[in-house]
């Protein structure tokens, strides 16, 4: 039988592994800490899981956030929140904090508030989107924004009553909340909700059919848009009712608007466009065919380069000009589509219909045969007629794009009166120029053409007075008790936008009625001059630098409801 083998004691090992197996006060605490932090975890996702629903939503349900005004302290932690989660640039923010105020001095109210996305029921920066850049979930109901989709025109910006799409300049298209919806995919609670401190957003499921019923109320926040516009369905709770005189804390703040400048070339050139191609028909009506011949080719070259500028100057809007080709995909809903459509049939036509009016130079300049003659004098009526027509339809698309926002200072005849108004003013303005350009050049011309410059210089002038008393009618709400949008754009019509308003006001009295009346003063009905010319040459620059400045009024000017802000 073997021995066993004797155990040999290494002291300095067992003394080391002693030491090893008592922890310091360090590790203990390390230990301590990281159970507690564990704990902490679990307890922290059985909350946030409390925050969110269990299941999805049903047919005719849809998430919605639901907020406690009586928890919302106004931290911003959901501001920070959102921006670090979804990695915004610095200027950029998909989630606010707004005040509203009230009460009396001895017993006032403040409340802060938390906004984003309202994911609605009947979203309008969907309907309107020219690109179908939007889609609603069919299932969630959350309203979800295609970044490779969008070209970045902007449009959304304005059809949102909540001011929502966030125009981002260095990626060129425009970014919005979508609840983290990869975040509730996964059973997680989104960034705003899980950053609140005090739990005052959730995530809940609503009957879209009772957010329909309640917008009927026209209740949402105190001095909001109207939830009857896009039907919201963020819910706003609180067992303290707010004073009847609550309002947002910048209720009273009046700032001007984005100008859009390129938007504000591109409109009034097309109209000018429009104009100058539909007094091409007004023409034949009034002077004998000689007279016709030789004064529609110059007004229908001015026309056709004047409203090719205004196309080449509607892509600088775009932040992504290179994907405006998918502006058709929105043709059912959005009128952005519909006006990019019927400006594209007016250019197309408007450039074959000066091909006919110029096509012996052309096809002299080309080596080409030419138009049989009875085929062009067939072809340029109707022709004309399309290029005027088809003009005319996106004028009108241009006035619905604004119209449908909802927004008072561009409602229904305010922005016809406006757009069609310019669209007569400078079609009659180029008449008149080219008519004393083609006298001058064509004396013999003269004295048929100078009944008619008489009739157009008249026309000139009440077309501005019209223009000008519609625009200065705005300053009556000036003396309104309450303050509502209209009086807030007149308000910044007389105070920070007073430099403009009074240069377009310079322009339209000047270049619009004093100018043409010395030039029908100074007009010879026999014996063209060459003062009459520079006299309508400078009443037409001076016409349209006062509807470039019309323009620009129109878009910095505008006010409209909006989420509570904060003090300014």
């Amino acid at each position: 039988m073997e021995r066993a083998t004797p155990i040999i004691r290494l002291p300095l090992l067992d003394n080391y592994l002693r030491e090893q197996s008592d922890l310091t006060a360090v590790e203990r605490f390390s230990r301590h800490h990281d159970q507690a932090l564990k704990a902490k975890i679990g307890e922290d996702e059985r909350v946030y899981r409390e925050l969110i629903p269990l299941t999805m939503p049903g047919k005719g349900e849809q998430f919605s956030f639901h907020v406690d005004l009586d928890r919302c302290t106004g931290c911003k932690a959901c501001v920070t929140a959102c921006h670090s989660l979804n990695g915004l640039d610095e200027n950029e923010t998909w989630r606010f904090v707004g005040v509203l105020h009230g009460g009396t001095p001895t017993a006032p109210v403040q409340q802060t508030v938390t906004t984003a996305c309202h994911h609605c029921v009947d979203p309008a920066c969907m309907s309107g989107c020219p690109v179908e850049a939007y889609v609603k979930d069919p299932v969630t109901g959350i309203v979800k924004h295609l970044d490779d989709q969008c070209i970045g025109c902007q449009y959304c910006t304005l059809t949102c009553p909540y001011e929502v799409p966030q125009y981002n300049k260095k990626l060129g298209i425009v970014r919005k909340c979508d609840m983290c919806s990869d975040r509730l995919a996964a059973g997680e609670a989104p960034a705003c909700v899980q950053a609140c401190p005090n739990e005052a957003i959730s995530i809940r499921i609503v009957s879209q059919d009772a957010v329909l019923d309640d917008g009927q109320a026209d209740t949402f926040l105190p001095g909001a848009p109207s939830p009857g516009i896009t039907a919201p369905t963020t819910v706003y709770r609180s067992n303290k009712p707010l004073p009847r005189n609550t309002l947002p804390a910048d209720f009273y703040s009046v700032r001007p608007s984005h100008q859009h400048r390129p938007l504000v070339i591109m409109l009034v050139l097309t109209q000018l466009s429009v104009g100058a191609f539909s007094m091409d028909r007004v023409l034949h009506s009034l002077l004998p065919p000689a007279a016709v011949a030789a004064l529609l080719p110059v007004q229908a070259l001015i026309a056709l380069v004047v409203g090719l500028l205004a196309l080449v100057a509607s892509t600088a809007h775009l932040g992504r000009p290179l994907y405006a080709f998918r502006a058709f995909l929105g043709l059912k809903t959005s009128w952005m589509s519909r006006e990019i459509v019927a400006f594209g049939a007016f250019a197309g036509a408007a450039m074959f219909y000066a091909g006919l009016v110029w096509r012996e130079p052309i096809s002299d300049l080309l080596g080409v045969p030419h138009v049989p003659e009875h085929l062009a004098r067939m072809l340029e009526p109707a022709t004309s007629s399309f290029v005027v027509l088809s003009g005319l339809v996106g004028v009108f698309c241009s006035v619905m794009i604004y119209h449908v926002t909802l927004r008072r200072f561009w409602l229904g005849w305010n922005t016809a009166l406006k757009f069609f108004g310019t669209t007569m003013l400078l079609g009659v303005a180029t008449s008149v120029t080219v008519s004393a350009l083609c006298g001058l050049t064509q004396p013999d011309l003269w004295p048929m053409l100078s009944p008619t410059l008489t009739l157009l210089l008249k026309t000139v002038m009440v077309s501005a007075a019209f223009k000008l008393a519609h625009e200065l009618s705005l300053l009556m709400h000036l003396g309104a008790k309450q303050q509502h949008d209209l009086k807030r754009s007149a308000l910044l019509l007389t105070n920070d936008l007073k430099g403009p308003a009074v240069l377009r006001l310079i322009c339209g009295l000047g270049f619009g009625l004093i100018l043409p009346f010395f030039t029908l003063v100074a007009m010879d009905p026999y014996t063209p001059g060459t003062g009459v010319f520079v006299m309508t040459f400078l009443s037409w620059l001076g016409l349209m630098l006062g509807e470039l400045l019309e323009r620009s009024l129109f878009f910095a000017a505008v006010s409209a409801p909006r989420m509570p802000g904060a003090f300014s």
